[in-house]
């Protein structure tokens, strides 16, 4: 299989995950990353560490600027998602008129940001489904799952969806090129709403929340609330959609948190708008009621942007 020209704007836990693996599998991998993170991987590689795989150096080339290169046969969108538009124009550069840009942020609004700040037939949706996160400059922990999948967004099954999941597999991780990419996404950003808010607000892992029924009832009723906002959005959830949800949780190892939650214990900006903001927004357009998801929006948006004013509390 010929070599892809991969370029990944974001070089964190998702990006920097899958684009190691790709490039210690032969691909011709490009980072886009700022700051000292950049400067280890230019000087040392991106070093992974995962507790199911074992540790790996990947060489990779990492630029903070794409002027200059070759067009990419696909770029991976992995930056946070108030980071999406600025990516976008960074990125613009080695985007050709047939280059795929794939989402695998947080979210549903990934395609439609991409098609408006690039143009129609860029995007690809994507989820992915992995614990992961930098440890250091240059180093990513990762700590659980590792799984993408993606797709077209009409449904077809296209040559360049085809190249993208063929490297994927190649590289060693387990990748599907769905036929209903929206519906998976949707099913992705129940997931994620339960399980980023709730950790996020009790500022608890998985464990401590199976273990309190009155939380895990909490967690049951954000994806309640969801079910009903993409039904009446046309997102085609199965009707089973949050028992088999709930079912996954169940089987998340019990120190699992999410993103927000290490964002926020962080002191680091939120994706709280993409994911709860949007849902109460959404429900509101289309007259679906969210209380549930409303408090913990409420709840964390002091936090929207690190540490609230007057907050100079250690949180966590």
């Amino acid at each position: 299989m010929a070599d892809m020209r991969i370029v990944v704007v974001g070089a964190g836990g998702v990006g920097g995950y899958f684009g190691a693996k790709l490039s210690r599998a032969g691909e011709d991998v490009t980072f886009v990353a700022r700051g000292a993170h950049l400067a280890a991987i230019q000087r040392d590689g991106l070093r992974v560490r995962s507790v199911i795989e074992g540790e790996f150096v990947a060489k990779p080339t990492a630029v903070d600027d794409v002027a200059g290169l070759a067009s990419a046969d696909a770029v991976l969108l992995c930056v946070k998602s108030f980071d999406t538009e600025d990516a976008l124009a960074r990125v613009r550069p080695v985007v050709g008129r047939d280059t795929p840009v794939l989402t695998l942020q947080n979210g549903i609004e990934g395609p439609e940001r991409i098609e408006a700040a690039l143009g129609a037939g860029h995007a690809l949706g994507g989820a992915a489904y992995v614990f992961a996160a930098i440890d250091t400059p240059g180093v990513i922990v990762h700590r659980f799952a590792g799984r993408i999948a993606l797709g077209e967004l009409d449904g077809r099954a296209t040559p360049r969806a085809e190249r993208l999941r063929d490297a994927l597999a190649h590289a060693g991780t387990p990748v599907e090129l769905s036929t209903d990419i929206r519906r998976v996404m949707w099913e992705k950003y129940l997931l994620i709403c339960a399980q980023a808010g709730m950790t996020a607000l009790t500022r608890a892992n998985t464990g401590v929340m199976r273990g309190l029924p009155e939380t895990w009832r909490m967690y049951r009723t954000i994806l309640e609330e969801l079910a009903a906002v993409g039904a009446r959005a046309g997102a085609g959830l199965p009707a089973d959609v949050v028992d088999r949800i709930m079912k996954g949780a169940e089987a998340l190892s019990a120190e699992t948190t999410s993103s927000l939650h290490h964002d926020l214990v962080s002191g680091r900006r939120l994706e709280l708008e993409t994911l709860h903001g949007h849902a109460v927004r959404l429900g509101a357009r289309l007259g679906v009621p969210t209380p549930t998801v409303f408090a913990v929006y409420a709840a964390l948006k002091p936090w929207l942007n690190g540490p609230a004013d007057g907050d100079t509390g250690r949180r966590g």
